[in-house]
């Protein structure tokens, strides 16, 4: 067993409805302390919408923090507490790209970057896909009221990954997730 961390203090420097930043006066393992500023998000869920064709649903939205639109999967913060993170994925599914699934399997999770966010991302597969009824479509606003929506074969969107078309980190993640669970039968998903 390792050294254990211990936060011997907290300011909180900002605190938002998305996160919230701190700095953080840590134990280290040489025994001295250090500050390490965290910031604290309410983690995520990532869709890997997959249809009968092979072909993922991807979205084209403008990030503002990198000034660009970016090719990625339907997503969503974490915010309705208690919710199960299955539940939000399929609500972001059909706000952000119109369908539902019949199935719905976990895929793979990850910490996008821990040398300074507890941002927790949960991604899943989505198979069995059906359009959401034109009546019952959530009215895009903001910065997903122009969103694309398109559909690219699998094999191409790992290509999309490989020649850095897809940066976002869950989106290059859930790709190469579902490519590798398809290539072994997915045989990779949890049971």
């Amino acid at each position: 067993m390792g050294f254990e961390h211990e936060t011997l203090s907290r300011a909180e420097r900002y605190h938002g409805a998305i996160f919230s930043v701190y700095t953080d006066e840590v134990s280290m393992s040489d025994g001295v302390s250090a500050r390490r500023d965290v910031v604290e998000n309410l983690g995520a869920v990532v869709v890997v919408a997959l249809d009968e064709l092979d072909r993922v649903v991807l979205i084209h939205q403008y990030r503002h923090p990198v000034h660009a639109r970016l090719w990625e999967l339907p997503a969503g913060l974490r915010d309705v507490d208690g919710e199960d993170p299955a539940l939000t994925a399929a609500r972001e599914l059909a706000e952000e790209a119109d369908l539902t699934a019949g199935r719905m399997d976990r895929l793979v999770e990850l910490h996008t970057s821990p040398g300074f966010t507890n941002e927790h991302v949960l991604v899943y597969l989505a198979r069995d896909l059906t359009p959401v009824a034109d009546a019952e479509r959530h009215r895009r606003t903001a910065e997903e009221a122009d969103l694309e929506i398109t559909r690219v074969d699998l094999d191409e969107a790992v290509a999309m990954v490989f020649r850095g078309e897809i940066t976002n980190a869950a989106a290059v993640a859930g790709v190469l997730a579902a490519a590798r669970a398809r290539d072994t039968g997915w045989a990779t998903l949890p049971v």
